[in-house]
């Protein structure tokens, strides 16, 4: 870990990323800084001897989990919105679905754990890098019971499994949902339809008839950013002429 970081600008969590240094020095582990927060990278599969420290230590006492998601950083720093070069009469959005994503990646899927210590009126950042094809990390609900309704949540939405969950099941899709919705590579129609069928007294499912398509939704700019010098000038000149308009007419009144 970084012998130095930058200061938080609070001086409860500088003293915690000393402690944090000292408890976890391996090359493994990252601490990084912004103003007012703390996040502690570390190998996944240290995750449960840490959270166990972090809870069970008195010097650390975060005994509380706040918040548990997942993340999916393939195609991460690649924009579909171009707004540098737009032009003046607005711009279109391109959107490649087609994105090569290396499904290898070891960094593709990440968990992160929001900590907090009421003891010392703190709150710690935890992140934990998985692979893509079968991201897998321990589970922390014997750590933080708190965990077990946000890990079936990550699973649900992500894929991502969570080796000794207690009842690792789908908590926001349906019985029957294919895929994981929140994943880059999950096709905007999804994979099947669903709908009641009264005859039947149930919900069936049908092959998606959505055709896939590219939406293209304009935006016309109108500040003077995208103005050309004529239009410059004129607007000018009208504002000027208001100007003196009001001014006239101030007069009159005086």
């Amino acid at each position: 870990m970084a012998d130095t970081i930058a200061s938080t600008g609070d001086a409860r969590l500088d003293s915690l990323a000393g402690v944090l240094k000292a408890c976890w020095p391996d090359e493994g582990f990252a601490l990084q800084s912004a103003p007012g927060e703390l996040t502690l990278t570390l190998p996944a599969a240290e995750i449960r001897p840490v959270c166990l420290a972090l809870r069970d230590d008195q010097a650390l006492g975060f005994r509380q989990l706040i918040d548990l998601c997942g993340v999916d950083y393939a195609a991460y720093g690649k924009s579909e919105w171009d707004t540098t070069d737009a032009s003046s009469t607005g711009f279109g959005r391109g959107v490649d679905r087609d994105l090569d994503l290396d499904e290898d990646d070891p960094r593709r899927f990440a968990v992160v754990y929001h900590l907090l210590s009421l003891e010392y009126n703190r709150r710690l950042r935890l992140k934990v890098y998985l692979g893509g094809r079968e991201p897998m990390v321990d589970s922390v609900v014997d750590v933080w019971a708190a965990a077990n309704w946000f890990e079936r949540e990550a699973f649900d939405l992500f894929g991502i499994l969570f080796r000794g969950h207690p009842d690792l099941r789908r908590l926001l899709t349906d019985y029957g949902f294919v895929g994981h919705p929140f994943r880059k590579d999950f096709p905007l129609s999804g994979h099947v339809a669903m709908r009641y069928d009264p005859e039947q007294g149930r919900v069936v499912y049908e092959p998606v008839e959505i055709e896939p398509r590219v939406l293209v939704p304009r935006v016309i700019r109108q500040d003077s950013r995208y103005l050309t010098e004529e239009q410059a000038r004129a607007a000018r000149a009208a504002r000027a002429a208001t100007g003196a308009s009001a001014r006239a007419g101030d007069a009159t009144n005086a």
